[in-house]
């Protein structure tokens, strides 16, 4: 999801606003000499060179960048992301910001854009050149047309998400707060952003299967988690309380709201151990899933993603709410056990009552994990943007 602040607009706030943007101008200009630039390493001399960036939410452009470096032919792939406040993640060129905004640095990059990759995926429409040409990708696409680099765009959700659509479409949607001032700040931004996707005539992939509801001619380009960092042989259900776990990356998002005091009773019950946590970083997070039974993912967006597939790929039962025709988007069977606000005490107690086939359904996870999302898949979708083959 797209990282936003938001929040009140005061005289202070303004001017301050006001005094960054005249100090961006001048570092757009400011004359910077060669020694002070970040480096720029040079790139494998390999048929296909890939550039991905600039956003790496979630880590996974670095985990496309393994997948079609591990199972095409003849790819290299080079991570550019700007880092920020939250969480940051692998980069082959983790970018300050500030060099955004800083003349010299732009140059470079377009250099390394337009001359040295083969291909670009660029990502959430966000600009890969610094500001030079804007502030989002879309006048850029006129430079990028004029060059040898053959460009893609990948959409990760909010930047292309249409609030007031989805609220149609889902009944536990999060847009139906009319009040959330972030959900009108992501309308306004997806209508802005997807008339530039709708636009572009090249390539667009999107990360998660719901996103083809708002980019109807994408194509899905599935999420890749490291099976060796998440697997585990943890048995799952043997304790008289088993373990369920929410992490919610977004709580408003993810619907935790309404989830909370269905998975708390039932733990004021003594049926279950309810584990609601927040702010972990990346590295606790395969401990924590791995102690868990049960990990509820979301139950308001109607798809899966990233969080889902690492506990599956761990091997735990998965509960969340993906929409029926999103999985029919999907090819084969998902084991994600479906459940609404309004089913998920009615689900968990039935999981429990029947742990033998809960747990089955947690080992198709593991296995639905391992086949469909440890990067082969992804490369093969990747492979004929690229030109080049799957290896072996």
């Amino acid at each position: 999801m797209t990282s936003l602040r938001y929040g009140r607009i005061t005289p202070r706030r303004l001017a301050g606003a006001l005094r960054r943007r005249v100090r961006w101008r001048v570092d757009a200009v400011r004359p910077v000499p060669v020694e002070e630039l970040p480096p720029f390493p040079d790139l494998p001399d390999t048929p296909v060179r890939l550039g991905i960036g600039p956003a790496n939410f979630a880590g996974q452009g670095w985990e496309w960048k393994r997948a079609v470096e591990t199972h095409l032919d003849g790819v290299s792939a080079e991570v550019f992301a700007v880092q920020g406040s939250g969480l940051n993640f692998p980069a082959d060129r983790p970018i300050d910001g500030r060099w955004y905004r800083v003349r010299a640095w732009q140059d470079r990059q377009e250099q390394r854009v337009l001359h040295e990759y083969t291909h670009l995926l660029a990502e959430a429409v966000r600009p890969v050149m610094g500001l030079k040409y804007g502030d989002t990708l879309g006048a850029e696409l006129a430079v990028l047309a004029a060059a040898p680099v053959r460009v893609a765009v990948l959409l990760h959700g909010s930047e292309v998400r249409r609030p007031d659509r989805h609220a149609e479409r889902h009944p536990h949607s999060p847009f139906h707060d009319r009040d959330w001032e972030l959900g009108r700040v992501l309308q306004d931004q997806s209508e802005r952003l997807g008339r530039i996707v709708a636009e572009f005539d090249g390539p667009t992939f999107v990360s998660t299967p719901d996103l083809l509801d708002d980019v109807p001619g994408g194509t899905w380009l599935p999420v890749v988690v490291d099976p060796r960092l998440w697997h585990s042989d943890r048995p799952v259900l043997e304790r008289d309380r088993p373990v369920v776990v929410h992490v919610p990356s977004s709580a408003k998002m993810k619907g935790s709201e309404l989830v909370d005091p269905v998975a708390q009773q039932l733990a004021d019950e003594g049926v279950i151990d309810y584990r609601r946590l927040a702010g972990l970083r990346p590295e606790e997070m395969p401990a924590v899933v791995a102690d868990a039974d049960i990990v509820l993912d979301q139950f308001a967006l109607g798809s899966y993603g990233v969080a889902a597939v690492q506990a599956m790929a761990a091997g735990r039962l998965t509960v969340g709410h993906v929409a029926d025709h999103v999985r029919a988007r999907i090819p084969v069977d998902l084991p994600i056990v479906d459940a609404t606000p309004d089913t998920l005490r009615e689900v968990l107690l039935g999981l429990l009552a029947d742990r033998a086939a809960a747990r089955a359904v947690a080992a198709a996870g593991q296995r639905y994990a391992h086949e469909q999302h440890d990067g082969r898949g992804s490369a093969a979708v990747l492979s004929g943007f690229l030109g080049r083959p799957l290896v072996g």
